[in-house]
């Protein structure tokens, strides 16, 4: 039986609480969506322990903003941003070919949530080939630079929205179905889980550690934008005990697996609250549901990821 990973940290804990047990000196770390919200304290955390930041951002004046803030903040001077647009594919080839050097740190935080239906120019729905579609191209593009540096960690920011539903393989992009916003999102973010389960066992051998998380319930980011209130789909039952979290404590297991020595060696997991999840219950807003952790079904994202991007390692 596989031992479930637990540490001192809770939900409670702040990122620059993780951090401050880790020493990223000569570590180079890339955080998409790094220009504000989970993201950028992300990167200050990651940048308050030493490490070189590079933040990316759809809109480069944001991201240029922010790393001059972190910059300032930690008195650590390496700190820069680079454009990038997750749904915009050359985009994203563009980012990972200019990229030089070794990668240490890569963490997948970007995202929307429960936008309008929308499309990309390729036909691709928009929550899908943002969270999830973005964030593959770019990984598998700089697997060359994450095996160069050792011991390389990949985090993907999932969410307890991934319950609502699985990876619809048949029509991922709603083109057979009525579009539902919600189905879309929880569709992206179980797409994260699978894909550390599937990237971690593909690139053991290459020492990178890939690993996907729950952030918690955070409003106040622009995750939220397209709704006008927290919406009671992050709580059905109104009996989850589940409490708002801070932005950084949101980014607290961002950090952890990240950074933190604690989960060193650790891949192909998800976790909550700084600690691994447990199976999902039904009714209660936590855990990890079964079929995003299926070896299975990691597999069939891998080749259905591939098909509709045509990036492949």
């Amino acid at each position: 039986m596989t031992q479930h990973i637990t540490t001192h940290f809770d939900a409670q804990s702040t990122a620059a609480e993780v951090a401050a047990g880790a020493d990223l000196t000569g570590r180079r770390a890339l955080v998409t969506g790094g220009a504000g919200g989970l993201g950028r304290e992300t990167a200050l955390a990651l940048a308050s322990a030493g490490a070189q930041v590079t933040i990316a951002a759809r809109t480069l004046e944001a991201g240029n903003t922010a790393a001059q803030e972190i910059a300032e903040q930690t008195g650590n001077p390496h700190t820069r941003a680079a454009q990038l647009d997750l749904a915009d594919p050359a985009s994203v080839k563009a980012f990972a070919t200019s990229w030089s050097g070794p990668l240490h740190i890569l963490v997948a935080n970007a995202g929307i949530m429960a936008t309008p239906e929308m499309r990309t120019p390729e036909g691709r729905e928009l929550q899908f080939a943002t969270n999830h579609l973005g964030h593959f191209a770019l990984t598998v593009q700089l697997h060359d630079a994450l095996s160069a540096a050792g011991n390389a960690r990949v985090v993907l920011v999932s969410s307890v929205g991934h319950v609502n539903g699985p990876v619809r393989f048949e029509d991922p992009d709603f083109t057979k179905e009525p579009y539902d916003p919600w189905l879309a999102y929880a569709q992206s973010k179980t797409a994260n889980i699978l894909f550390a389960v599937e990237a971690a066992k593909r690139w053991a051998a290459d020492g990178i550690a890939v690993n996907a998380l729950n952030p918690g319930r955070i409003w106040g980011t622009s995750l939220g934008r397209h709704m006008d209130t927290p919406p009671a789909a992050f709580d059905p039952s109104g009996k989850s005990g589940v409490s708002e979290k801070s932005i950084a404590q949101g980014a607290a297991t961002s950090v952890l697996l990240a950074a933190s020595p604690l989960v060193e060696g650790v891949s192909g997991t998800y976790f909550e609250d700084c600690q691994q999840a447990l199976s999902y219950t039904p009714g209660v807003r936590r855990g990890v549901a079964d079929y995003a952790l299926d070896p299975d079904n990691a597999r069939r994202l891998w080749d259905l990821s591939v098909e509709l991007t045509g990036v492949d390692q």
